[in-house]
């Protein structure tokens, strides 16, 4: 992994001088193309080719990166408060931008639909081998293009469409693609979920068994994108077993803090987990499905020569040709490259710091009369909800407040929430982003003071540009990845 000083920040230039050299540096170029042309294309027509090629590109590429470089300041200059969110090494960001790029590879390692694939194969294993190293895990597959095309691929191996299953309510913390009405989960499957208790904001265990029994679904899902738990996964899975169901794990917010042992490891309870890659695991954007062990698919689907498929070939066909095409080779080379990170005993200490920010940052809110769900986090989130100390105030106000003074975070509905999605009661906040980039607990409180500067008086400009100051000087500091 790299190392990095917290307190040395890469030099930024503003966008005037960054375009001035970048015209320059095509100016030169262009001249060149120029040369070759009138001189010598006349001999050659293969350079008649490049110069066109040289041209078109000139007209493109400065409009796209400056772009880049245009968030890449934003990046630089804010505080990143969104739970999903985190700043990848540069060498995940070069393997991404690799030429493997290039190369079409449909199907699986020693099993391709094109030939040239003896190195990507290499690279494909590789992910693999660390993955299943990472969580203990017996089977693991790496080329799912996000974490909602692993669960759909989970969904098409265990279910038929207008099967019944079971997962945590979306306005109490469950994620989209686990029953929402306009995703595929609920579009082709029959949902039903289970909830928070309004009591405490912990998952009612006894209503998910209630619902399990009597309703005897098909599949279970653990895993939330707004939960700041830790979870019962021993509990699911005995009652999964009762009833017969296919227990399965999203583990795409805490699969960082599992790899580093710091939280419990789905792999070791359900049958099935998925997680992404880009969040508290800091890798690039994408999926993965893992299996603590393989088994006999329970259904009894066999091969044409009549032997019943493993879990694991229902998984791999479900994931291609059942929902994907060619695997993104060279998002795997970087989902690998995260993965030999995350084994490094770095990666425990960036994790716990991550738990650290995040436990002071909720304490801080709390201190401050805001309302925790749950009383604090475990983990690397927390939904605080807004209503008890600005009641008036709704989250799609809040989140413009805050992004208008370099502060990003996102609108969240909270349990029982008595606002519509589309204007919430609630913030999500998450520390994995600003812990990549250096900060340690002693700039939680501060933080959470500029955010509660902004929500007391949201629609004022001058205070949000005032703190937008403060919050760009704390910035200037600390690299986009410190460690």
């Amino acid at each position: 992994m790299h190392i990095r000083t917290a307190g040395i920040a890469p030099k930024v230039h503003p966008p005037e001088a960054k375009a001035e050299r970048v015209n320059t540096f095509f100016a030169f170029f262009w001249q060149i193309s120029c040369i070759c042309h009138f001189f010598f294309v006349p001999l050659c027509p293969v350079l008649k080719n490049v110069s066109f090629v040289t041209e078109i590109s000139m007209q493109k590429e400065l409009e796209v990166f400056d772009l880049i470089g245009r968030e890449r300041e934003r990046q630089m200059r804010g505080i990143e408060l969104i739970a999903s969110e985190n700043f990848v090494s540069d060498q995940v960001l070069a393997a991404m931008g690799s030429v493997l790029t290039n190369k079409y590879a449909e199907g699986y390692p020693g099993h391709r639909y094109y030939g040239g694939c003896e190195v990507v194969d290499q690279v494909e294993e590789l992910a693999r081998t660390r993955l299943k190293q990472l969580y203990g895990a017996a089977y693991v597959n790496v080329q799912p293009h996000s974490g909602a095309q692993a669960n759909m691929a989970v969904f098409m191996a265990c279910l038929q469409a207008g099967d019944t299953f079971l997962g945590l309510n979306l306005s109490h913390g469950g994620h989209l693609s686990h029953g929402s009405p306009v995703n595929f989960s609920g579009l082709m499957f029959h949902a039903l979920d289970y909830s928070v208790k309004e009591s405490d904001g912990l998952v009612d265990y006894d209503e998910l068994e209630r619902k399990a029994r009597a309703e005897r679904p098909k599949l279970i899902i653990a895993g939330a994108s707004a939960y700041s738990r830790e979870w019962d996964y021993a509990r699911i899975r005995k009652v999964a077993d009762e009833i017969g169901a296919i227990f399965m794990v999203d583990m795409a917010h805490p699969a960082g803090l599992i790899a580093a042992g710091l939280l419990k490891n789905p792999v070791k309870y359900a049958h099935i987990v998925t997680s992404t890659t880009h969040k508290t695991l800091r890798g690039p954007r994408g999926g993965i499905i893992l299996m603590g062990e393989d088994f006999p698919n329970p259904w009894g689907k066999t091969t044409p020569k009549g032997e019943v498929k493993m879990m694991s070939a229902l998984l791999d066909s479900a994931v291609f040709p059942g929902t994907q095409g060619g695997p993104l080779e060279h998002v795997i080379a970087a989902k690998c490259v995260a993965f030999g990170e995350a084994l490094q005993p770095e990666f425990k200490t960036y994790q716990q710091q991550v738990q650290k920010n995040a436990a002071v940052m909720a304490k801080a809110f709390m201190d401050k009369g805001y309302n925790i769900i749950s009383g604090g986090t475990d983990n690397h989130c927390m939904l605080v909800d807004l209503r008890n100390k600005y009641p008036e105030l709704t989250g799609k106000v809040a989140e413009k407040a805050l992004v208008a003074a370099d502060i990003t975070t996102n609108k969240n509905m909270v349990p029982f929430d008595s606002r519509s999605p589309f204007q919430t009661s609630g913030l999500r906040f998450g520390t994995p982003a600003i812990t990549t980039r250096g900060l340690k607990e002693d700039k939680m409180p501060e933080i959470v003071e500029l955010i509660d500067r902004v929500l007391q008086n949201p629609d004022s400009e001058a205070n949000i540009a005032a703190v937008r100051a403060e919050v760009n000087k704390m910035m200037a500091d600390y690299p986009l990845f410190a460690w």
